[in-house]
């Protein structure tokens, strides 16, 4: 856990989530792509349109699964409370429904595409 959430309450957490800077559900749309630089590893997450991200980079690169589309179960601070809105929030980390825990994310990047009519 971070020093910011060690020996808080279940109700301090909550109220801490409400106010940190990260990447969350209603955040994205179709197209996006998260990048998520961890402790350990690089993902890159593209946002589909069902609530699944094509997922390559860190564990999914070690284990031939670069593409692989899942969904993600949510940020903990390394314990069991699990922000279930959360795509990404320095401090924490990433869990996936298929029970991939990242190491501590450090940074996070938020790339929505630019439409063509829109370039000039």
């Amino acid at each position: 856990m971070t020093d910011a959430v060690a020996g808080l309450s279940l109700e301090r957490m909550a109220a801490v989530a409400q106010s940190m800077d990260g990447i969350r559900e209603e955040d994205l749309e179709p197209g996006d792509l998260v990048i998520i630089r961890t402790r350990n590893s690089t993902y890159s997450l593209r946002v589909n349109g069902d609530g699944t991200f094509d997922a390559a980079g860190g564990w999914f690169a070690r284990h031939a699964g670069s593409g692989e589309r899942v969904r993600i179960a949510g940020c903990t601070w390394g314990g069991s409370a699990l922000l279930t809105r959360m795509v990404a929030a320095p401090g924490m980390c990433l869990e996936f429904t298929n029970r991939v825990l990242t190491t501590r994310i450090r940074e996070v990047r938020h790339v929505r595409p630019t439409p063509v009519s829109t370039v000039h």
